[in-house]
């Protein structure tokens, strides 16, 4: 199951992901998905390797699904608590990666409140030459990779559970509604999405999608290898929602809200909520994602959120270990040899 392709030693970003980048991790994912229904899920594939798992913010689903996500690939796991460290002794968060270098981690999952950290910690990696992967889980406003390719792994395997590609979402419409000004995972799925060839549609108030977006994909980043990036903004609804085949909707981050963004969270449902009425908008067959944890009633109503017809939230959660097994797989391999 060698990948002599893959040649990334960390993942922070993707804006720089190539469409067969894309590709390696949705195959992998998939036959690793085939051995998570298994009886025995767990292969020797990182056997005697050890995957830190720095967290310096809280976490449930992303730094519970990389545990297990190592567990079965039969890595060894080290897990970080910020409160119990000796960050609360003045250590820097380099001396605690340098740390961790010294006890024999091969790969380091990091996830902080700042922007930039997974990439501090990645660069002081190679200054000390060490063969150490980095993995952002998820850095301020910056990106949250993993969540964006298990989404990608989501919607790809539903379209085609056989053969997921990127090239399965050329054309198809996907709308991204809510908080999108604070959140890390709208901009990896702007990367990602956009790069199939996908239309995405962002929608939030004006508060939360501020112009800057518009020129999101017009930096230097975004015109590698050619890609032709299609991203519209509005500032209501229901142009965002029409003939939509996806929609996903992002929480309220209000522990990042450092001014007075909105008027009410029942202003805010009443105007960019996700209801069964409102999905009459879209394509019949459309789906509904968010990535999690969820305000019921605020971002979408609960009926919604727990009808199987239209929800993959769970499948969501399923994805993500599946996705977090192949990432690891991929970044530690070539350590194997």
């Amino acid at each position: 199951m060698a990948n002599p392709s893959w040649s990334r030693r960390h993942i922070i970003s993707l804006a720089d992901f190539q469409p067969e980048e894309y590709d390696t991790v949705l195959q992998t994912a998939a036959s690793f998905q085939e051995v998570l229904s298994r009886r025995t899920k767990k292969v020797p594939a990182l056997q005697g390797q050890v995957i830190a798992n720095l967290f310096f913010e809280p976490s449930t689903r992303t730094r519970s699904s990389f545990e297990l996500a190592a567990k079965r690939l039969s890595a060894d796991t080290l897990n970080f608590a910020p409160g119990t460290s000796s960050l609360t002794k003045g250590e820097t968060i380099l001396d605690t990666a340098k740390t961790y270098l010294a006890m024999g981690t091969d790969i380091m999952v990091v996830r902080h409140r700042e922007a930039g950290v997974p990439l501090a910690i990645a660069n002081e990696m190679d200054r000390l030459q060490s063969r150490v992967g980095v993995f952002n889980a998820g850095d301020g406003q910056h990106e949250h990779p993993s969540q964006a390719l298990l989404d990608l792994f989501t919607l790809c395997m539903l379209l085609n559970p056989e053969k997921p590609a990127l090239s399965l979402l050329a054309g198809k419409k996907i709308a991204i509604v809510g908080d999108i000004l604070h959140s890390r995972v709208a901009r990896s799925n702007i990367w990602s999405l956009t790069a199939s060839g996908a239309e995405v549609h962002l929608a939030g108030p004006p508060t939360l999608l501020p112009k800057l977006f518009a020129d999101f994909v017009s930096s230097p980043d975004s015109s590698i290898n050619g890609i032709d990036r299609k991203l519209f903004l509005h500032w209501s609804l229901q142009p965002a929602l029409e003939a939509a085949d996806f929609v996903m909707t992002l929480r309220l981050q209000r522990e990042r809200m450092t001014q007075h963004l909105l008027p009410s969270l029942r202003e805010y449902h009443q105007q960019f909520g996700l209801t069964h009425n409102r999905l009459k908008w879209c394509n019949p067959t459309v789906k509904v994602l968010h990535p999690g944890p969820v305000n019921r009633g605020v971002e979408i109503s609960s009926e919604l959120m727990d009808d199987p017809k239209f929800s993959l939230i769970s499948q969501q959660v399923t994805s993500g270990v599946a996705v977090r097994m192949a990432l690891l797989y991929l970044m530690g391999s070539g350590k194997l040899s």
